[in-house]
């Protein structure tokens, strides 16, 4: 239950704060869920990963949507991904998903330190 309100927050509080400003204040976000919900580290990585993932990718797909997939594809092109916008996609929450877990471990390891002292 932790997981999925840790996830839900992650994810709603990374939106907003998106919206007004920098796009690396998901990490702040992540971090202070992971603080105020206490989990072990792996679960804190996978709710802030998989919270930011599924965000960033959802975002990405509206936005590549809204456009008939033309600037994605161009994009796409110039990696090694043959033009395939959906890897693109991948690719971007992926990176998105590192910086929420990440964030969101380095809270719960901060939590622990904290009640072991």
């Amino acid at each position: 239950m932790k997981f999925i309100v840790s996830l839900l927050l992650t994810a709603l509080l990374s939106f907003t704060a998106a919206l007004y400003l920098p796009w690396w204040t998901i990490a702040i976000c992540a971090f202070i869920v992971s603080v105020l919900i206490l989990q072990p580290p792996l679960e804190a990585f996978l709710a802030g990963f998989t919270g930011v993932f599924l965000l960033w990718f959802i975002l990405s797909w509206f936005i590549d949507s809204a456009n008939n997939h033309i600037l994605s594809h161009k994009i796409a092109q110039l990696f090694p991904m043959a033009g395939i916008s959906f890897l693109l996609m991948l690719l971007t929450a992926f990176v998105g998903g590192l910086v929420g877990g990440l964030a969101a471990i380095s809270g719960s390891y901060l939590r622990y330190n904290t009640l072991r002292k």
